[in-house]
């Protein structure tokens, strides 16, 4: 998606988290995993399962729903090439062997407190205009914020927890068994457009994480070859020029919308050297890898800050076919 930075946005300083991920609505920590029957499959080897130790082995799923999927397919195919596996993006013995070494539960149990519930929570209008009017683009609702945190589809927690307030402080629900960790510094970051996924590679050329996208469409195609980060801007605004998008509508004018995780680029923008070009975040995280964008690299909100801790100047980005 395009977008214009302050001319200070593309020399920010590039300060990578090397013990801390940048997820500071993430717990530091979960309660003990739990088991639990309901409508959603959440046993040993369930969907559900897979997506969660996929998630924890740097292979997202991108939003965690309990249901087979493209991204769970691309996360499973990436995990098997990376780990020496027969590629096939299926469930195969040796890749829940290669998957699950600690018999890690896919549920843990969390107390909702007052943070989580205070808000503000507000709905987005859809006209950049009256976006233009908010002090920040943030989440609309308890579910919405509480999906970011566990990387979970909303109605996913729904599902989960049948009859409780989720809006609620001292709730206990049942969440998605994540466990975000900083991710070592990348050697090389390549965005593939042929099967929809960013990945990091380390010095020796390995594959060490991945995470799928939505990258260009045909009216704004991937910009295919070799860019350079430019800088990393944490919680910006977004700069709407209805010119850059060829599905504007008629009477846009220029806005200036707030940060926030439903700002268009999401928490965190990753400036390239293709002029109005780079990756980001997205109050959609159910779309990506699944519909198109508008030109640029958008992934799940979560995903874009792990990525973006993991880079600096120095890690080139390649975009191929």
């Amino acid at each position: 998606m395009p977008l214009r930075l302050p001319a200070s946005a593309s020399l920010l300083a590039l300060a990578l988290a090397a013990a801390t991920p940048a997820l500071a609505q993430t717990p530091a920590a979960l309660p003990a995993p739990i088991a639990e029957d309901g409508a959603v499959a959440t046993g040993p080897r369930s969907d559900l399962h897979a997506q969660v130790l996929l998630d924890r082995a740097h292979f997202s799923p991108g939003q965690i729903d309990g249901l087979t999927g493209s991204n769970q397919k691309r996360a499973v195919a990436g995990f098997q090439a990376a780990r020496g596996l027969k590629v096939t993006g299926e469930l195969d013995d040796a890749t829940w062997q290669a998957l699950q070494p600690d018999s890690t539960p896919p549920l843990a149990s969390y107390t909702l407190t007052a943070a989580d519930v205070a808000g503000p929570f507000q709905p987005i209008p859809k006209k950049p205009a009256e976006q233009a009017k908010l002090k920040a683009m943030g989440f609309t609702s308890v579910g919405e914020a509480l999906g970011e945190r566990f990387h979970a589809d909303p109605k996913l927690l729904q599902a989960l927890n049948p009859g409780v307030d989720l809006a609620k402080a001292g709730s206990t629900i049942q969440v998605p068994n994540i466990a975000p960790a900083a991710l070592p510094k990348a050697a090389k970051l390549v965005i593939d457009k042929s099967d929809s996924t960013l990945r990091l590679y380390d010095a020796q050329g390995k594959v060490y994480a991945q995470f799928p996208v939505s990258s260009g469409s045909q009216h704004d195609p991937l910009p295919i070859g070799e860019w350079k980060i430019l800088g990393i801007s944490r919680d910006p605004p977004f700069h709407y020029n209805p010119k850059l998008f060829w599905d504007a509508k008629a009477g846009d004018r220029k806005a200036t919308l707030p940060p926030g995780p439903n700002n268009p680029v999401g928490p965190v923008w990753i400036d390239i050297s293709k002029p109005h070009y780079g990756l980001h975040g997205t109050p959609e995280p159910g779309h990506v890898g699944k519909t198109e964008s508008h030109g640029c690299v958008r992934m799940t909100n979560w995903d874009a800050l792990q990525v973006a801790d993991a880079v600096d100047a120095s890690v080139p980005v390649v975009m191929q076919e």
